[in-house]
């Protein structure tokens, strides 16, 4: 599933952001592993909003739909965390800075 898939490269835009600010922990560090472990479990729960085409009760396709739409707040919340991480950071342009904002 794409959400268990995206969470290394998560791993590496942490990692990639306290490098470049310098510091050993990122903003919100409980936060984050509450977010990464929400991503994990939602994302096991919603197999099946790939299977619009079977013809699913109404019932099946709300709770799909609801848990899709659910897996958008500890996504949300890792990258305001990222953002509060480098805010007051001094602006250095170079090739991490540019990588991690994109």
């Amino acid at each position: 599933e794409v959400y268990i898939l995206i969470l290394p490269a998560f791993g590496i835009v942490s990692v990639s952001i306290m490098k470049l600010i310098g510091k050993n922990k990122i903003f919100g560090p409980l936060g984050m592993i509450f977010a990464i472990f929400s991503i994990g479990l939602v994302g096991c729960l919603v197999w099946a909003h790939h299977m619009y085409v079977i013809g699913m009760d109404i019932d099946s396709r709300t709770y799909y739909m609801s848990a899709t739409m659910i897996i958008a707040v500890p996504t949300g919340i890792k990258v305001y965390s990222w953002l509060l991480s480098i805010f007051g950071y001094k602006f250095k342009i170079n090739s991490l800075f540019i990588w991690v904002l994109g």
